[in-house]
């Protein structure tokens, strides 16, 4: 039996996909031999509360707890607006909002939850000198979270995995930061820093390992997945011709084409107009909003707040195809939606919106779960829209995916193990 410790910031019941991977190796880990010990924090600012994840959290498993000071519950309550953005940065931010970006950006680096690093390093050193542990595992965002691991293994010289759920400067909104030259020059040494000391580094596509195997050449591709537990389940298809996105929908995720191609299909078509509605669940932004008033397709559209994951997968199975959108970042072609895994399980038709030579059009070809459409090609996005709703019509809408197997959890997490004994031996 290994033991590991896992460093993260997000544990049930924060929501949302960044707490999903590890809480589901964690969920698997003794299959495979190894004894998880999570370390988390105690007083957590989460954006998202999902309690129904709680169950999967294996039975008497050790978790440690630290206070963390987080600055951001201090600047929110300055730069806070009535009208709040989805994601990181607030597409229309106030004056006060500006400056609170450029103070979260330059002096909060590589993210506010940097207080958290010194006293989880001093509780940790205590906690590693007594306790046998073969590997320690951390796992960003945040990546301060990273640098916790870091010093830790300047200073113990303990087995190290950075497991990076998503990229540091290559994150999608990285380019959008306020940031100095030389607080980007930061940015870059840390990453860089973390990448050269892990002893290995697990990744969640392709086009970041290619990225981070210029500097570290133990890098590993383990995607994130799907569970097992929905999916026999039965659920009746919507009686309506129904498009759904679950999830974070925020500026850079914002699909104009799409509100223009639904417009002009809804003008053009009848039977379409009455049949077509397409459901956004989850947090979108205000621009989302906008772009659905712009072009007055509120009765097509319908918002639904954050639900439970139990009732995401019932959205999902129900749906008559399932919208995906990557963000139109310079970063696009390495961004894989952790909801995309789940998205296979439903077993319906997958609209993706992302770079046809991108992570995640591999992976919709691989299975044949989908159709990926190049951000500004309208015509072939009308035209597949199109080619569902004839389908749907025929009631002849379905999908002949394959080869998902190789993304469910447990199998993910196999392959996790075989790394921490190849690393302990």
């Amino acid at each position: 039996m290994k033991k590991v410790l896992i460093l993260t910031y997000y544990w049930p019941p924060a929501g949302g996909s960044g707490v999903q991977r590890w809480l589901k190796f964690v969920k698997y880990f003794r299959n495979f031999g190894i004894e998880p010990v999570i370390y988390t924090v105690q007083n957590p600012s989460y954006p998202i509360v999902d309690n129904s994840l709680e169950k999967d959290i294996p039975k008497e498993i050790e978790v440690l707890k630290q206070p963390i000071f987080e600055p951001n519950n201090v600047l929110n309550f300055f730069g806070k607006k009535k009208t709040e953005s989805a994601g990181f940065l607030n597409s229309n931010p106030t004056f006060f909002g500006r400056i609170i970006q450029y103070i979260r950006a330059n002096y909060f680096i590589p993210d506010a939850r940097k207080f958290w690093i010194h006293p989880s390093v001093k509780y940790l050193k205590k906690y590693l000198l007594v306790n046998k542990i073969d590997t320690i595992i951390t796992t960003g965002p945040p990546h301060s979270v990273h640098l916790i691991g870091l010093k830790l293994k300047k200073e113990l010289n303990c087995k190290w995995i950075a497991d990076f759920r998503d990229p540091w400067t290559e994150i999608d909104y990285f380019h959008q930061l306020p940031l100095t030259k030389k607080a980007k020059e930061k940015h870059f040494l840390l990453e860089t820093e973390v990448l050269k000391k892990a002893d290995k580094v697990l990744v969640v596509g392709d086009t970041m390992k290619i990225n981070f195997s210029k500097i570290n050449n133990n890098v590993v591709t383990i995607t994130n997945g799907y569970d097992s537990e929905f999916e026999d389940e039965k659920v009746a298809l919507d009686s309506n011709f129904t498009l759904t996105h679950i999830g974070l929908m925020n500026a850079d995720r914002n699909p104009k084409m799409l509100w223009e191609a639904i417009s002009e299909l809804v003008t053009e078509n009848r039977g379409f107009a009455k049949d077509f509605k397409l459901k956004l669940i989850g947090k979108v932004d205000v621009t989302v909003i906008a772009g659905i008033d712009k072009f007055e397709l509120q009765e097509n559209v319908e918002l639904i707040n954050y639900v439970s994951h139990n009732k995401v997968i019932e959205y999902q199975k129900k749906s008559q195809a399932l919208l995906l959108i990557v963000n139109n970042v310079p970063s696009a072609k390495g961004i894989i939606t952790g909801k995309i895994f789940e998205y296979l399980i439903a077993k319906r038709p997958i609209l993706a919106i992302a770079p046809t030579n991108g992570d995640l059009a591999s992976i919709l070809r691989k299975t044949n779960a989908g159709t990926v459409i190049a951000f500004e090609d309208k015509v072939m996005l009308k035209q597949k829209i199109l080619d569902l709703y004839s389908q749907y019509k025929k009631r002849e809408l379905k999908v002949n995916s394959k080869n998902i197997e190789q993304y469910h959890r447990k199998q993910l997490t196999k392959k996790v193990s075989e790394l921490i004994y190849q690393l302990s031996e």
